[in-house]
């Protein structure tokens, strides 16, 4: 794959754009925490009809419920819902494009710096006077050493 673009700062500027009218559309969205995430009943597809079916009875027959049971509260709360997966569908498709798409940018700029410095290498850097960069860029393929737990035991004796 070979993707050569850019965007400009007027594409740049509309996409933020975009994003904070979205955001301005939807002020009610909330940001929980993995702990409140967790300890939260879901909703997914397989409980869908369980609740689509709870709804159409506490519509049909609201007087076995208690008087602080809101039916109309519940059946804004099936429709915000339908409302956000479809956003969230959109979103996810589009989310998952720009990381492909980064992933693949990435991949392309890594691999001409790969080549960059290759042929810096070869090409006698120290003619050059490119020697300090060369040794800049040899550093990103040193690994640290870290010690052996045998040998950790072996250091602290």
């Amino acid at each position: 794959m070979n993707i050569s673009a850019t965007l400009s700062q007027a594409d740049r500027d509309a996409i933020a754009q975009a994003i904070d009218t979205i955001q301005k559309h939807l002020p009610f969205l909330i940001d929980l925490v993995a702990e409140e995430r967790s300890s939260l009943p879901k909703l997914s597809p397989k409980s869908r009809s369980f609740v689509n079916t709870a709804f159409d009875v506490a519509n049909r027959n609201p007087d076995f419920l208690p008087r602080s049971f809101d039916v109309e509260e519940m059946r804004k709360d099936l429709e915000l819902f339908q409302d956000l997966n479809q956003i969230l569908m959109s979103l996810t498709q589009l989310q998952d494009m720009v990381n492909d798409t980064c992933m693949v940018v990435g991949s392309e700029a890594y691999t001409a710096a790969l080549t960059v410095y290759d042929y810096a290498k070869k090409s006698g850097v120290n003619a050059n006077g490119m020697e300090p960069i060369v040794a800049e860029m040899r550093e990103h393929f040193r690994r640290s050493r870290k010690p052996k737990p045998s040998q950790e035991k072996s250091a602290v004796n």
